[in-house]
């Protein structure tokens, strides 16, 4: 008897069916999407696209997983939809401005809450760069400061234009910005037209792995970057972090310059529940494990510095508690007030 009962609970278990994984059985045969919020062909896009070719074999269920473009207002337009438009069910990710804390602060983004955002992990900070061509007479932020120069900017509210604008305010640059711009990628086309004489914000990540020739052959001028302290690899670039002629504007450019660290971050909007949360951050995680993804990023030269979700929404806090006298100095500065 005992033999036979051993031998019908050995069958029961050999044909009962797997033990149900409520997150795999969601995303299997489901589509996400990675919505970033400029144009294709620049940094932003450059690692979101990344995100997308490796991320979708670590999540349960392993759904396909795409691009969505949606420039607009600086990426507002991308956060507005994710938020207050998109399913918040895990289906939708997304990369926004790394200024959106910055925003939130300047009262930017009253129709979505920064402080709510999901963070699901970065994949690196971001060096944000002003560039000339090497044959330009603008090769220095010095050289800027003695003559008009013409940028290449997005929108209102962007890096591209804030930037060249508190530099202009705070260290004595004259900066002349040309807005409309889609993207990073369309004002470098340009630049090389003729059409500015350089570009207000640009990734290194991003040159490194797109243009590397203007690092290998010093096609570019480097005027400054958008950094607490130089960068290693940039050691002869002003930083924002050492600029201004006052400990006020110090403090207001330090405050810009924070917006580096967030660099190229993915997200989910408030609502999304916690268990595909859970799921989307592990298989961030495990996605910068995968052999293949690592290969990927040496192939194409990417760098990768990643962070947490919460370290993260750490950043965001802390940009969020700036005091008032410093987003006040900042938005006279930008001709807010």
């Amino acid at each position: 008897m005992r033999a036979r009962s051993a031998a019908l609970v050995a069958l029961l278990l050999a044909t009962a069916p797997a033990a149900a994984d409520p997150i795999a059985d969601f995303y299997r045969g489901r589509t996400v999407r990675i919505i970033v919020g400029y144009g294709e062909g620049g940094g932003y896009d450059l690692y979101t696209r990344l995100a997308s070719l490796h991320i979708g074999r670590s999540i349960p269920g392993n759904p396909t997983v795409v691009v969505q473009n949606m420039p607009g207002a600086g990426a507002k337009v991308a956060s507005r939809y994710i938020v207050n438009a998109a399913p918040k069910d895990g289906t939708v990710i997304g990369m926004v401005a790394q200024a959106v804390a910055q925003d939130a602060v300047l009262e930017n983004t009253k129709d979505f809450d920064v402080s709510k955002f999901v963070w699901i992990g970065r994949l690196t900070p971001n060096i944000d760069m002003g560039v000339t061509l090497a044959a330009s007479p603008v090769k220095t932020l010095d050289d800027a400061r003695k003559r008009e120069v013409v940028l290449g900017s997005l929108a209102a509210g962007t890096t591209s234009v804030m930037a060249p604008t508190l530099l202009n305010a705070m260290a004595g640059t004259k900066f002349k910005m040309i807005l409309g711009y889609k993207g990073s990628a369309d004002v470098t086309l340009a630049m090389e037209r003729g059409e500015v004489d350089g570009v207000a914000a640009i990734g290194w990540a991003g040159i490194k792995s797109s243009r590397p020739d203007w690092v290998a052959e010093k096609k570019i001028n480097i005027l400054y970057q958008v950094m607490l302290a130089r960068s290693a690899e940039l050691k002869d670039v002003p930083a924002f972090g050492e600029l201004g002629d006052t400990n006020e504007d110090r403090a207001v450019l330090r405050f810009f310059a924070g917006s580096a660290d967030m660099g190229r971050s993915l997200f989910v909007a408030p609502g999304v529940p916690a268990d595909r949360v859970a799921a989307l951050r592990k298989a961030f995680h495990d996605m910068l494990a995968d052999p293949e993804f690592i290969a990927d990023t040496r192939k194409r030269n990417i760098d990768i510095e990643p962070a947490t979700g919460d370290q993260l929404a750490k950043l965001v806090a802390d940009t969020l508690a700036t005091p008032p006298a410093v987003a006040e100095r900042m938005k006279t500065a930008l001709g807010m007030k």
